[in-house]
């Protein structure tokens, strides 16, 4: 049973999958199979991309995780006993079918409280990276991961789990195609990585007018993009500072820590809107998802003092744009009364990251944290502006 009972339907806009070892290989055309492989070292398993061991994920397979919310306390509270990151992960578990399978996943879901979910994939966001120097395979992985997700999950379960395809924009022709395929199989939203787009001639902003067609067809299609957290290149500015040997992902480094910070999505948000697409495409609407909130506040100093100095730069105020097509996902530990008075209620969408160890372990605990925030807004927040943002809000009745 869910840990409390609630008059309103709940929508989780950051649940996860975890793939199964074929996820990216299943569908791979033979001539690139070789592209992903896997290999056994010192007696753990790792994923090698073009003949590179990539530690991003440390346990590929997913065989043995960390438990939902094993990092609950961490995030919440911080660390002051100064706790190895082993310590804080506590002991794994052994992967079970809700993580791999959407009728086990429903079942859950109904255990937790959850009435719809947005599920992203999670090995997914190593690819595009270890890709970007060659666009055509990229597009070619990411179609057979989408191939596979297809399968396994498909693209709206019961009506309720909605797995998220992934696009990559390197190609935008081929990015069109990947979007029509996915809309074909009833895709309610994709997810396009929050990071400079690589091509044949070096990385560029996904908020240049080339991209507009892609952002066009999304709004005639009447979806959102999904924008979630992902490896957006970042490391290589933190590898002039400290050298990478000394990093392992989910193992921060001091430094790393306090240097990262939210600045993939910041730079990510602000070429969607300096660079026109929001205004160009004023239909848009991009779900910030697994990026946090608490950058907000920069954003908008930085966008109202570009917006000051160079007006003739803009098509129209930025931080109207930006807050017309943008909705936020905060982490579960961000101020969400604060993030409601500078986003409105309207723009604001809960996510709890299940089964991730950084997320919650029981969803539904958020509930506890909006002391200040109005019953009508917490309907919205938790549920009422995604269902309204995939259309749904029409189907679903007012209670649960």
């Amino acid at each position: 049973m869910p840990s409390r009972q609630v008059g309103f339907p709940v929508f989780d806009s950051d649940n996860h999958m975890y793939e199964t070892r074929d996820a990216l290989t299943k569908f791979l055309p033979d001539r690139v199979k070789n592209t992903i492989r896997y290999v056994d070292l010192d007696g753990r398993t790792k994923i090698v991309v073009r003949n590179l061991i990539s530690e991003f994920i440390p346990n590929p397979t997913f065989s043995v995780v960390a438990k939902p919310g094993a990092q609950e306390d961490y995030f919440r509270y911080g660390n002051p006993d100064g706790k190895s990151a082993r310590e804080i992960m506590g002991e794994p578990m052994k992967s079970i079918p809700a993580f791999r399978e959407p009728a086990a996943r429903l079942a859950k879901m109904d255990e937790l409280g959850i009435d719809y979910a947005l599920m992203f994939p999670t090995l997914a966001s190593l690819v595009e990276e270890r890709l970007k120097d060659d666009p055509a395979l990229t597009h070619e992985v990411i179609h057979a991961l989408n191939e596979w997700m297809f399968e396994q999950w498909s693209f709206d379960y019961e009506g309720r789990i909605f797995a998220v395809p992934v696009i990559t924009l390197p190609v935008v022709d081929r990015a069109l195609e990947e979007l029509e395929w996915c809309l074909e199989r009833g895709a309610k939203t994709v997810l396009v990585r929050p990071a400079p787009v690589p091509g044949y001639q070096g990385t560029r902003s996904f908020g240049f007018e080339e991209f507009d067609p892609f952002w066009r067809r999304c709004v005639e299609a009447g979806i959102p993009v999904s924008m979630h957290a992902s490896d957006s290149g970042y490391s290589d500015v933190l590898n002039i500072w400290e050298p990478a040997t000394e990093y392992q992902p989910f193992i921060p480094t001091a430094f790393r820590t306090a240097a990262m910070g939210s600045r993939a999505i910041e730079d990510a948000m602000t070429a969607l809107v300096c660079h026109g697409a929001l205004s160009r495409v004023p239909e848009l609407r991009i779900l910030s998802i697994e990026n946090g909130a608490d950058w907000l506040p920069t954003l908008f100093r930085n966008l109202k003092l570009a917006y000051k100095k160079l007006p003739h730069l803009f098509l129209e105020d930025p931080v109207v744009a930006f807050k017309r097509c943008v909705y936020m996902n905060p982490f579960w530990e961000d101020d969400y009364r604060e993030i409601v008075e500078l986003m409105g209620a309207d723009h604001v969408i809960f996510g709890s990251d299940w089964p991730h160890p950084e997320g919650l372990r029981d969803p539904l605990s958020l509930l506890d944290y909006f002391d200040g925030i109005p019953e009508d807004d917490v309907r919205k927040i938790m549920g009422g502006n995604m269902l309204q943002l995939l259309g749904m809000d029409s189907k679903v009745g007012a209670d649960r």
